[in-house]
């Protein structure tokens, strides 16, 4: 097999030394025009540190802390883009300009999450009135499930009481961290906020001479950085675009025959904030408008599933146009990689395989090895 090396070299002894530059070689059996890269040292020690972060991500719980940060650092650029920020000239008055476009990002994510925890558990429609509501809906599913079945269902209130009281005493453990959990993981979202703030801060001061090491793990979290941002904008509009068809449903089309469901909001907060998961999401919210839809009637949630079914093959076909020609990934190896990652870390894995997955399948064509 012939190949064939290209390596600079200084053409003068007494020449500044520079730093290499990246190996080809040119293989036979490579598609005619096409050289493969060869990575160097310092290339190969920042794939073994990425990936030791990534993993370490997930094995913290730090998935919160990361999507945080990336989502911060990627609305700072687009409004840094948008002001044409990189085009100011004065060193001080772009550093100004990107720390209050920082903060102002911060500061506006911070009051909508709180705005809609409030909305969720202090609202009309909230998770507390969702549940008082539960024994109505597994009442309701007694009527119209099999013997076999329904028998296994609590018949009333108190029996719903017992079920629940001892479910809490079996769980004690679990529920007692319950609260130290999520103030957690709140921290950690905090902390992601100010990191990519602070991130997004740096870019606009680069360091004038990085080392070969700090240029390779550069590029490596810039990979990172850009396939989250191709994920998110290809969610955002799938989830928008469902939320709005959902909606329309909840709020037109079922007040308008006089069935109008209960908890109509908070199913469309749902809706939204789970779209932005691809596939598993819209699965999640479906269930949710499903179980509600049977507190009404049986009918009213045959009409229910079969509208969500029509948007549920719509998002499929939303999946492979937008997210299919962003990260270059079909529906069906989103799922297989949230469903392994679920298993082997649970919610937060739910939540890191589409970035995990599309980063790494980005990684691989770049070096055409797929």
């Amino acid at each position: 097999m012939a190949r064939k090396l290209e390596v600079s070299s200084a053409s003068h002894d007494n020449a500044p030394v520079r730093a290499p530059e990246q190996i080809t070689i040119d293989m036979s059996e490579a598609k005619a025009g096409h050289r493969v890269p060869v990575p160097l040292a310092y290339d190969i020690a920042s794939w073994v540190l990425m990936g030791v972060a990534l993993f370490a991500v997930l094995a913290l719980h730090l998935v919160a802390a990361l999507v945080a940060g990336l989502l911060v650092f990627q609305l700072v650029h687009i409004l840094a883009a948008a002001l044409r920020v990189p085009f100011i000239t004065s060193r001080n008055t772009k550093i100004v300009v990107v720390a209050l476009l920082a903060t102002v990002t911060v500061a506006l994510l911070v009051l909508g999450s709180i705005g809609i925890a409030v909305f969720l558990r202090k609202g009309p429609d909230n998770l507390a009135t969702l549940m008082t509501q539960l024994a109505s809906i597994i009442e309701n599913l007694r009527h119209f499930l099999p013997g076999a079945v329904s028998e296994n269902f609590v018949s009333d209130t108190e029996g719903l009481k017992t079920v629940i009281a001892q479910w809490f005493r079996e769980h004690a453990g679990e529920v007692r961290t319950l609260g130290t959990d999520t103030l957690r993981a709140f921290a950690h979202v905090m902390v992601g906020f100010i990191i990519g703030a602070m991130v997004a801060l740096h870019e606009a001061v680069p360091v004038n001479h990085p080392t070969p090491l700090v240029r390779a793990l550069a590029k490596r979290v810039d990979l990172l950085a850009r396939t989250f941002r191709r994920i998110m904008f290809a969610q955002i509009p799938i989830s928008a675009i469902n939320t709005l068809l959902t909606g329309t449903y909840l709020l037109v089309v079922l007040p308008s025959f006089g069935v109008p469901l209960p908890f109509t909001k908070t199913l469309i907060v749902v809706t939204f904030f789970a779209g932005l998961l691809p596939v598993v999401g819209n699965l999640i919210s479906n269930t949710f408008i499903f179980l509600v839809s049977m507190s009404m009637s049986f009918a009213v949630a045959v009409a229910s599933l079969g509208y969500l079914i029509v948007i549920h093959k719509l998002e499929y076909f939303l999946n492979a146009r937008i997210v299919g020609a962003r990260i270059n990934a079909r529906a069906w190896e989103l799922l297989i990689a949230m469903l392994a990652f679920e298993a082997a870390f649970g919610l937060p894995g739910v939540i890191a395989a589409p970035i995990y997955y599309a980063y790494l399948k980005l990684e691989l064509m770049q070096r055409k090895l797929i």
